[in-house]
């Protein structure tokens, strides 16, 4: 879909310790034969017992609030749409969103969300970073944060998988300090990351023989010269292949024809399915983008055709994840850069609104069927429950079983892993 409309702004498990010592006890032999000792049954179901993983709905532009979590209706800023009842009885939301209205005893709604920045570029760094953007230092997303303090080191699958039309494989650069390894994976139409498949010109055998030789001299070197610099970039071999014998894990085709029916035959909701399928595979973060929410016109008609696509994928994503079990360990999050005003312009459209606007949270910790914060009748400030994208992020965090408050070395120095002046919302952690 075409937007003409937009501001366009510029911007629009097992610690390596363990992992470390599992290593030296094992010798050598588990770099000769590769990572496979980590697909044994009994470790890797132990493996992803432990795990959680998160996935996040980036809803790119500006999502309005009253034509979906806080609606406002017969209020002069409301708009023309209804509420309506969900599976809660006392929680009502937009009529646009009818399917997901009957999952909402899986959800939680954050409605006092309050970040102060109506800036696309800003706005969206700070929810993905839990902080404010500044010259001084950059900060790991979300994703990166969540691949690096979740995935088990063991794993062979990258822990940070974003999922957008056209994306291709690459890699992203949003890992800041922590570096390449945590940086994301861009996935789209269905499509396994690139450079994955042995080149025709090679057969089999010999690539085996090729992968046998490197081991072999990586065992001699190992046994004189071994430091975690080259613990690492041999690792990376071996999860390299890895990667490369389980890349089907990727390709959505691989999905029911039923479940396309049931999410939408659309972009989103074949990322829908993708997202899933990774999920149930290991992966640790998985971001599917929907946009482009910033509706300067024609914002009610826009939400009609946007928020079709979006109620029949996530509520059919929210019922299998409850369906599968995988609710418990699974962290969503249905996020913009900020909202849209309560007030109606002359183009029948919403600008960016930061002060008063929500957030939808389900699984691991969260409360199921609860909606945390208010806003006053017109929608346009916090009466209760106020937070902002610091306490977000903390609580993002410590619902998925991370210690927000511990940190990271990055080269001998302690760095915070979440903005240390602001903390979780605890009545946000059941």
């Amino acid at each position: 879909m075409n937007v003409n409309y937009a501001c366009r702004s510029a911007e629009h498990g097992m610690a390596r310790r363990q992992f470390l010592g599992a290593m030296a006890a094992t010798g050598a032999g588990v770099l000769s034969s590769g990572l496979g000792v980590f697909a044994r049954p009994a470790v890797a179901e132990q493996l992803a017992s432990q795990q959680k993983r998160i996935v996040v709905f980036n809803m790119h532009g500006g999502l309005s609030q009253l034509e979906s979590w806080d609606p406002k209706p017969g209020a002069p800023t409301g708009g023309p749409f209804l509420a309506i009842p969900t599976s809660v009885p006392g929680i009502q939301i937009c009529e646009l969103l009818p399917r997901t209205a009957q999952q909402m005893h899986h959800l939680c709604l954050v409605r006092g969300v309050n970040t102060s920045e109506d800036d696309h570029g800003k706005g969206a760094y700070m929810m993905m970073t839990g902080r404010r953007q500044t010259p001084a230092a950059d900060y790991p997303q979300i994703g990166a944060v969540a691949a690096k303090t979740l995935t088990p080191e063991t794993s062979a699958l990258p822990g940070h998988i974003i999922i957008t039309p056209g994306g291709g494989g690459g890699r992203g650069n949003d890992a800041a300090y922590l570096g390449p390894k945590y940086s994301s994976v861009q996935l789209g139409n269905g499509n396994p990351p690139q450079n994955t498949v042995r080149p025709e010109s090679l057969s089999e055998s010999s690539d085996s023989a090729r992968q046998g030789f490197r081991q072999r001299l990586n065992e001699r070197f190992l046994n004189r010269r071994r430091t975690a610099v080259t613990e690492a970039y041999t690792y990376s071999y071996e999860q390299a292949q890895q990667l490369m014998r389980q890349r089907e894990i990727f390709d959505v085709a691989k999905e029911p024809e039923k479940d396309f029916e049931r999410y939408g035959k659309h972009d989103l909701g074949r990322h829908c399915v993708l997202a899933r399928r990774l999920l149930e595979h290991g992966i640790t973060f998985v971001q599917v983008s929907h946009s482009n929410y910033d509706t300067h016109n024609e914002n009610f008609h826009f939400h009609i055709e946007q928020l079709g696509e979006f109620d029949q994928a996530f509520s059919s994503f929210i019922q299998d994840l409850a369906d599968r079990g995988m609710l418990d360990s699974t962290l969503v999050v249905v996020l913009s850069e900020f909202g849209r005003t309560p007030n109606i312009n002359q183009y029948y459209g919403r600008d960016h609104w930061s002060r008063a606007w929500s957030v939808c949270l389900a699984g691991c910790r969260i409360p199921r069927g609860a909606a945390f914060g208010k806003t006053n009748a017109d929608g346009t400030a916090v009466e209760e429950g106020q937070v902002d994208h610091g306490n977000l992020f903390h609580t993002y965090l410590q619902a998925a079983g991370v210690d927000s408050s511990g940190s990271f070395d990055i080269d001998g120095r302690d760095t915070p892993i979440a903005d240390p002046s602001s903390h979780a919302v605890t009545d946000l952690l059941a």
